[in-house]
């Protein structure tokens, strides 16, 4: 190729003394001639250093380069926040997502993909563009849209966006960690913007065009089904190895523990699951005789350790080995509650003529064990004070719940009807949407025609996006329009 296409292409991108250095000056626009002071032109130095130091840089690089960044946003530091937390555990997973595909062979260009994440405010010193002001608990809300084609150029928008140093990324082990960090990251102060000619020359797609469109274009429901079922599908049929790896874990804990079943709280991926199966099976190794108190139990990975209200041992998956054997020491003290909880339900259901107290998991807000018992001691305390008088007839047979919400009952009963109409294998929404808010995207769904969701897995959220193990995540408001041929 000769120099004169090359400095077409990179004239965009690279600053003028790139020129110089080499044996070249350039003068205006494009469509003036470049005059060469030297008969030397050198691929290699007109070629910027982070061009080829992105080259070099491998996922696991990537990752460790990004350390800042996840440290600043993980989920487990907004256990208080949990719609902030929610956010930024969905925008984890979709960045995870960007940055595999970033290292796959042979990809060309990636769709441009908007994140939004919270960032613990003592991360950073001071705002960027794209950034909300501080809120008064501590954090920041920071949007950008990635559409880089390589992981440096990813990992370092990353950063500058959130306002987090770049200065480690020089000490990583790559060819070029010699160089100085000021050439590294020291592209001219605008973002990367290749020349029309370099996408026209190589074949590639301009991401700019793919943001107009974005921008042009609203997403609807029906054109993001046909655009990105088939990808949906093949990822699931993808994750069915992991998926059966998931139940031989799930199958040899139950069985080594003698529990009764093993559930999740939230919608995690397999990988994650079987993460926290493998942890669970490594203390079962180091101390068994502390969990097999749960014999016989259910256990559930969630936000929190305790007990539930049913009596379901709850893993917290923020905490380490050492509060875990705490918790399954401590299920005596807890199964000694459970009786307790059971003669104040006795107590109660006297003293209402025969109803009985009942609880019902999906149809309340989630209780702790020791939440759950505070609030019957209140209830049975106001029933003696009121002096209830007992029905002349009994009230047997009769059950009550205590905070129903008819709500909940009513998201129970579209959940199922849209699972059976679409033939879903699962239905389910992040923890983040509303009961109102899910009430009326499943009333929606069920007017609709949608043969792209047999046998999918639906998650109710706030964007659309499909996961790494195929679950398609619609948003909840999700607009009608019609199928992309």
């Amino acid at each position: 190729m000769g120099a004169w296409k090359l400095a077409c292409i990179f004239r965009n991108v690279l600053p003028p003394e790139a020129f110089e250095e080499v044996g070249y000056h350039l003068h205006g626009s494009l469509s003036q001639r470049i005059i060469p002071v030297s008969d030397r032109f050198c691929l290699k130095k007109i070629l910027p250093h982070w061009l080829h130091y992105s080259r070099a840089l491998s996922g696991a690089e990537a990752i460790n380069a990004l350390r800042p960044f996840y440290f600043a946003v993980h989920p487990d530091f907004f256990g208080q926040h949990p719609r902030e937390r929610e956010i930024n555990e969905n925008s984890l997973k979709r960045l995870s997502v960007y940055l595999e595909n970033l290292q796959k062979p042979g990809f060309k260009s990636l769709k441009p993909t908007q994140l939004t994440f919270y960032i613990r405010e003592k991360t950073a010193q001071h705002s960027s563009e794209g950034q909300e002001p501080s809120s008064t608990s501590g954090f920041r809300a920071v949007r950008f849209t990635l559409h880089t084609s390589d992981l440096l150029s990813t990992v370092l928008y990353i950063l500058n966006s959130c306002s987090l140093s770049a200065e480690h990324i020089q000490s990583l082990n790559t060819n070029v960690h010699s160089q100085p960090l000021k050439e590294t990251t020291g592209m001219p102060g605008r973002p990367i913007k290749w020349h029309r000619s370099y996408y026209s020359f190589t074949g590639f797609k301009d991401p700019d065009e793919d943001l107009e469109q974005v921008s042009r274009v609203e997403t609807t429901l029906m054109s993001w089904l046909g655009s990105n079922g088939k990808s949906a599908v093949k990822k699931l049929k993808n994750s069915l190895p992991l998926r059966k790896e998931l139940d031989r874990l799930k199958s040899e804990l139950s069985e080594l523990l003698q529990l009764s079943d093993i559930r999740w709280q939230r919608g995690w991926g397999v990988a994650h699951r079987c993460s926290q199966l493998h942890s669970l099976s490594r203390l079962a190794q180091q101390s068994l005789e502390p969990l097999q108190n749960a014999k016989g139990c259910t256990i559930v990975f969630t936000d929190r350790s305790g007990m539930s209200a049913l009596g379901h041992v709850m893993l917290g998956t923020m905490d380490v080995h050492h509060h875990w054997t705490r918790l399954f020491e401590s299920l005596p003290n807890y199964f000694d509650l459970q009786r307790r909880m059971s003669v104040l339900e006795d107590q109660i259901s006297s003293l209402l003529g025969g109803i009985q107290v009942v609880y019902i998991e999906e149809l309340q807000p989630e209780f702790t064990i020791d939440e759950y018992y505070s609030l019957l001691n209140v209830f049975y305390n106001q029933l003696l004070k009121s002096r209830v008088p007992s029905h002349p007839q009994g009230l047997s047979g009769l059950q009550m719940i205590l905070s129903s919400d008819r709500l909940k009952v009513i998201e129970n009963e579209l959940i199922q009807a849209s699972t059976k109409k679409f033939s879903l294998e699962k239905l389910y929404k992040e923890p983040s949407i509303s009961s109102r808010q899910m009430v009326d995207c499943c009333k929606r769904l069920l007017g609709q025609s949608l043969p792209y969701l047999h046998g999918m897995r639906l998650c109710v959220s706030h964007f659309y996006s499909v996961m790494q193990d195929g679950d398609l995540c619609i948003p909840w408001d999700w607009k009608k329009g019609e199928a992309t041929k």
